[in-house]
Order: C-alpha cells, then structure tokens, then sequence
C-alpha cells in the first residue's frame, strides 16, 4: 500500500529563502478557523445579529459588495454606544473554542516555521485573538510581541510577533478597543492618514519575501508569496 502525503506545493525558491532567513509569515483569519473563530464576513454577520440591528439599505450594500469595513463602520454609528459597544461585542464573538480538535495545531506550526536558524521569530498576523499567546504559554516559549500602533523597524535585528491591527486583551479597555483597526475609518488612519501600518507593511517588502497564511487570496493549502 502507497501512502501519499497530501501537502502544498511550495516552491523550492520559498523554501530556501526560508532557510536564508528572508521570510516572513503573514497571516490572516483562517488560521483560527479550527478554533471557531470567523473571518471578516462571518465577524459582521454576528455582530449585526448580536446586538439586533436591522440592516439599512446602505449597510447591506456594503455587506453585499464585501466592504466589511465599511460596514462596520456604519454599524457603529448606529448603535448606542457606538464603537466601545461594537467592539465589545466583536471581542465575544472572537472567544475561542480551545475544546475543539487541533484548535491551536495551526498557530503551533508558524510559531516554529516563523524562526529562522538564529532563534529569531517573524510573524505577522491582523487577527485580535491570542491564540498564538495561548501557545507559547503552553509550549513555554518566549517572544516579544508588538501591538498597533506601536510596531518594531522590520529590519534584520527584529524579533517577535507583530500585531498588525491590535490585538484583545483578556479584559479590553476602552483604548485597547479603540485602538483596533476594523472599520474603514480605523484602516484609513493606519493606512492613509497616520500611516504608521503602511510605513511598517512598505519597509516589510523592502526587505522580506513575506508569505501570506490564511488569507483566500489563492486557493486553500496554497502559499501566496510577495518576494522583496
């Protein structure tokens, strides 16, 4: 009988760029689907059913189209409370299932495909959830970790697990929450106005081929890679 091990087809280019320390490992919300957490259109979904607002024609436009930002956005203008109360709840929504099979397998594996031959670890992740955290406590590991605005130069000495977007705490304040980049304001500030993201991401391609996990820009199990 002939097994046959079922894997991506990563290119022997990524592969010894990994080996040289020139990799990044960017990633996105599926990587935290086994442990039950959504991605952008299902976080919308919840947080409209969760706190019981009736779509408008506009916020369903945007939902249509795939402007999640946008439609968060909106949702938080319409709502008493505004941005604390949405984000408030987005941060129940975002509570992972640890009891679910493989839960943290993903974060496991690019924790240690994240470190280069020196012991330095590059990753990058725009989720909020702390399941990378999660590991390292239980694995007993120990990496810096940066969360937005506050981001380390991406050049050859940096080290840690970069939050590209903000992260949860375990008990969010009102700033932690505010801070968090989620609605097409919060990503115009980063991005355009402030640009402190963008400086980050523009000085990350300079330097880095960086390798995009759990983001459907390609199709399931295939790596994405921007080389520098």
């Amino acid at each position: 009988m002939q097994f046959i091990r079922q894997c991506p087809d990563i290119p022997e280019r990524l592969l010894q760029m990994h080996e040289d320390g020139r990799v990044v490992l960017f990633c996105g919300a599926e990587i935290s689907f086994p442990a039950g957490l959504p991605g952008f259109a299902g976080l919308v979904e919840s947080l409209y059913q969760a706190l019981a607002v009736t779509r408008s024609a506009v916020q369903q436009s945007a939902i249509k189209v795939g402007q999640f930002d946008t439609a968060i956005g909106l949702l938080e203008a319409d709502v008493v409370g505004g941005r604390e109360t949405v984000r408030r709840a987005m941060a129940a929504i975002l509570t992972p299932d640890l009891t679910l099979a493989n839960a943290t397998a993903t974060h496991e594996a690019l924790l240690m495909l994240g470190q280069d031959r020196k012991g330095r670890t590059r990753l990058i992740t725009t989720n909020f959830d702390r399941l990378f955290e999660q590991v390292m406590v239980s694995k007993s590991l120990k990496l810096p970790t940066y969360q937005a605005p506050l981001l380390p130069v991406p050049k050859a000495r940096w080290d840690g697990l970069v939050y590209l977007h903000g992260r949860l705490s375990a008990a969010p304040t009102p700033g932690e929450l505010d801070r968090l980049v989620i609605s097409s304001g919060d990503f115009g500030l980063a991005y355009l106005t402030e640009r402190w993201a963008a400086r980050f991401v523009s000085e990350l391609f300079r330097g880095y081929t960086v390798c995009f996990v759990g983001y459907s820009i390609r199709p399931p199990g295939s790596p994405t890679v921007m080389p520098r």
